[in-house]
Protein backbone atom coordinates (compact mmCIF):
# COMPACT_ATOMS: atom_id res chain seq x y z
CA UNK A 1 0.00 0.00 0.00
CA UNK A 2 1.14 3.50 -0.73
CA UNK A 3 2.35 5.60 1.97
CA UNK A 4 0.25 8.48 2.77
CA UNK A 5 1.84 11.80 3.67
CA UNK A 6 -0.84 13.53 6.11
CA UNK A 7 -0.37 17.38 6.89
CA UNK A 8 0.79 17.32 10.59
CA UNK A 9 0.07 20.22 13.03
CA UNK A 10 2.83 20.40 15.52
CA UNK A 11 3.27 18.05 18.25
CA UNK A 12 3.56 21.22 20.91
CA UNK A 13 -0.36 21.71 20.01
CA UNK A 14 -2.81 21.84 22.41
CA UNK A 15 -5.37 18.24 22.86
CA UNK A 16 -8.46 19.73 22.30
CA UNK A 17 -7.70 21.43 18.79
CA UNK A 18 -9.61 20.47 15.98
CA UNK A 19 -9.41 20.77 12.32
CA UNK A 20 -10.79 18.67 9.42
CA UNK A 21 -7.25 17.39 8.20
CA UNK A 22 -7.84 14.83 11.29
CA UNK A 23 -10.65 13.73 9.99
CA UNK A 24 -10.11 12.89 6.29
CA UNK A 25 -7.36 10.15 5.31
CA UNK A 26 -5.94 11.72 2.02
CA UNK A 27 -2.50 12.03 0.61
CA UNK A 28 -1.81 15.73 -0.60
CA UNK A 29 -2.46 16.48 -4.24
CA UNK A 30 1.58 17.22 -5.97
CA UNK A 31 -0.45 19.18 -8.75
CA UNK A 32 -2.45 21.16 -6.01
CA UNK A 33 -0.13 23.81 -3.56
CA UNK A 34 -0.04 23.45 -0.56
CA UNK A 35 -1.77 25.95 2.27
CA UNK A 36 -1.73 26.40 6.03
CA UNK A 37 -5.41 28.13 6.13
CA UNK A 38 -7.06 25.97 8.23
CA UNK A 39 -10.20 26.08 10.06
CA UNK A 40 -9.83 25.53 13.60
CA UNK A 41 -12.22 24.82 16.05
CA UNK A 42 -12.20 23.76 20.42
CA UNK A 43 -13.15 20.27 21.70
CA UNK A 44 -14.00 21.52 24.81
CA UNK A 45 -16.42 24.80 23.34
CA UNK A 46 -17.15 23.34 19.66
CA UNK A 47 -16.41 26.54 18.14
CA UNK A 48 -14.03 28.59 17.02
CA UNK A 49 -13.19 29.87 20.62
CA UNK A 50 -11.70 28.23 23.50
CA UNK A 51 -12.98 28.37 27.14
CA UNK A 52 -10.95 31.30 28.04
CA UNK A 53 -13.36 33.04 24.82
CA UNK A 54 -10.31 33.36 22.77
CA UNK A 55 -9.49 32.30 19.02
CA UNK A 56 -8.60 29.23 18.42
CA UNK A 57 -5.28 28.10 15.85
CA UNK A 58 -2.07 25.92 16.31
CA UNK A 59 -0.22 29.47 17.11
CA UNK A 60 -2.83 30.37 19.68
CA UNK A 61 -3.69 27.41 21.89
CA UNK A 62 -0.17 27.43 23.24
CA UNK A 63 1.14 26.45 26.59
CA UNK A 64 0.62 29.97 28.15
CA UNK A 65 -3.50 29.33 27.67
CA UNK A 66 -5.40 28.75 30.52
CA UNK A 67 -7.12 25.60 28.99
CA UNK A 68 -4.12 24.55 27.47
CA UNK A 69 -3.54 20.52 27.57
CA UNK A 70 -0.42 18.78 26.25
CA UNK A 71 -0.89 16.03 24.26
Amino acid sequence: MENLQLPMLGTTRCDHLRWKGLFVDAAQDPAVEHVTERSYWCLKTQICFGPDGQPVSESDCTPGRPCYKPL
